[in-house]
């Protein structure tokens, strides 16, 4: 144990940062996996819909962040890479007025919806839930108002490369707020008690992050001139991540929304947990790209040629993909007698969501490289255009199919929309940034897809072990997981990647 800490504390922060976000995914997934069915049953179906059609439909104004947080991880790197500390207190106090007027616009938004949820929601919700839905928004609102500008925090942390401590204390905020969940919810807590603990707990832990940014970091935010150049340098780099992310809120959150507009909140629910499992897919690859902007930004500071880049994408994305395909074919295999057992066979159409989703995320994960490049050259925009007219025109049709497919159509449309823009970024990538993409799938998927083929036959007759409960589902888990990790790690694997698994791991020789 005492060789494990030694070999923790001397790990650099960018390691240390990627182990602990690993940490955080698995206690998240984890946690999640076993917490959804308790606050499901807790709730009921049509309450647990309306706090998850809440959430989206308030999630939509999180995109006011303006990508102001991406900015201060790509210009905070930049300045430090050029040794501009007064250009570093200057750009953060700019941001931190930007930051005021949004809070303000938002609560000024948050007024306006409140006072018609009314009649956006009068053909799905009955008058009790309408009751509820305003109590839940107005105080997402406040938490919105305060935790957009609070982020900034683990944005310059990020910058500077410290990942450690805005990481830990994710972890102990997500320990922490399962255990209350869990007490709230058996003391008869609802969905808006839910709602509050998560706003107390946000408050809490920016105070502790803005604590370490000041007093740990000695970062100021001191106003030294106001240069209006600078401010429109900041919004030309956010503006299209601003864009970006409302592809986020129509991949993930529109269709929520428009089936709780058009169905109920039933319906709500089970997509949601579809949603739900493809976002814990996702964050496995997120986990190793977002220790990287700032390495991305230095590359480029440093003219880094595209073969070198192309190399660095291989790289992080033939990790990403081993990591990936062990949940996709599990989730393939299994994940049907998982959701069975999971939250029950009302949502047994949850599968689908998130197998489609996982499917048409696994390329776009495994290139997220890529897009860092984006936004350490400040190209961002191009990218922004593609996702927000081919997603937005898949989610229209979305909404077109939801009364004739139910949640399929809207899942399908909006995830063909994403296949399409993906193929076009990959024209861009190998157009105009210079990364060879042929080079990159023919090393992404040297080894790995046939293996993973055997693999699958391998994991087709597990499959066919008989019966229907927990300890049947862990078995075949288990025994999935063992053919994955040692054919992967004999068949499939680089001698680097190998070399990474010993570093990480040190007992294995």
């Amino acid at each position: 144990m005492e060789g494990l800490g030694m070999f923790f504390f001397d790990m650099s922060q960018l390691k240390k940062g990627a182990i602990l976000s690993y940490i955080t995914i698995f206690l998240t997934n984890s946690i999640g996996l076993l917490l959804t069915p308790f606050i499901i049953r807790s709730l009921g179906d049509a309450e647990y819909g309306l706090y998850t059609l809440i959430g989206a439909f308030v999630g939509y104004m999180t995109v006011l962040d303006f990508g102001l947080n991406n900015t201060i991880v790509r210009f905070v790197a930049k300045y430090r890479a050029e040794g501009d500390k007064k250009g570093e207190e200057n750009f953060l106090a700019i941001t931190m007025y930007i930051y005021g007027i949004i809070s303000l616009v938002i609560g000024i938004l948050g007024v306006i919806f409140y006072f018609n949820l009314d009649s956006i929601f009068e053909n799905s919700l009955t008058l009790v839930e309408l009751d509820k839905a305003k109590v839940m928004f107005i105080i997402l609102i406040f938490n919105m108002v305060i935790t957009l500008p609070g982020g900034s925090f683990t944005a310059i942390c990020s910058g500077y490369e410290h990942f450690v401590f805005p990481r830990t204390i994710n972890i102990v905020r997500y320990v922490v707020r399962s255990a209350l969940v869990v007490g709230l919810l058996l003391l008869g807590g609802d969905a808006i008690g839910l709602v509050v603990l998560d706003t107390i707990l946000n408050l809490i832990v920016i105070a502790f992050n803005g604590y370490y940014v000041i007093k740990k970091l000695k970062v100021k935010f001191k106003l030294h001139f106001f240069e209006m150049q600078l401010v429109k340098e900041i919004f030309s780099y956010s503006v299209w991540i601003f864009v970006f992310a409302l592809v986020g809120q129509f991949q993930w959150q529109a269709g929520q929304v428009i089936l709780g507009v058009m169905t109920n909140t039933t319906l709500v629910a089970i997509y949601a947990v579809g949603i739900l499992l493809g976002t814990y897919y996702g964050a496995f690859s997120t986990a190793i790209s977002g220790v990287f902007l700032p390495r991305a930004t230095k590359m480029t500071v440093a003219n880094a040629t595209g073969e070198q880049l192309t190399e660095m994408m291989v790289r992080i994305g033939r990790i990403t993909f081993l990591i990936l395909l062990l949940i996709l074919g599990g989730f393939i295999l299994f994940g049907k007698q998982f959701i069975l057992l999971w939250v029950g066979k009302n949502y047994i159409d949850a599968w689908l969501v998130a197998l489609i989703i996982m499917i048409a995320y696994t390329t776009p994960l495994v290139q997220a490289f890529g897009n860092l490049i984006l936004e350490a050259k400040s190209l961002f925009s191009f990218k922004a255009i593609i996702y927000i007219s081919c997603i937005g025109i898949g989610t229209f049709f979305g909404a077109y199919t939801v009364a004739s497919f139910g949640i399929l159509g809207m899942i399908i449309s909006t995830s063909t929309g994403w296949i399409i823009s993906i193929a076009i970024m990959n024209i861009y990538y190998h157009k105009v940034i210079g990364l060879n993409i042929p080079i990159f799938f023919r090393n992404l998927f040297s080894k790995i897809l046939p293996v993973f083929s055997l693999i699958m036959v391998f994991g087709y007759f597990i499959n066919q072990i008989q019966g229907d409960n927990w300890f049947n589902f862990a078995i075949k888990a288990v025994l999935y997981v063992t053919v994955y990790s040692l054919l992967m790690y004999f068949l499939g694997m680089r001698d680097s990647e190998k070399q990474l698994i010993k570093n990480v791991i040190p007992f294995i020789k």
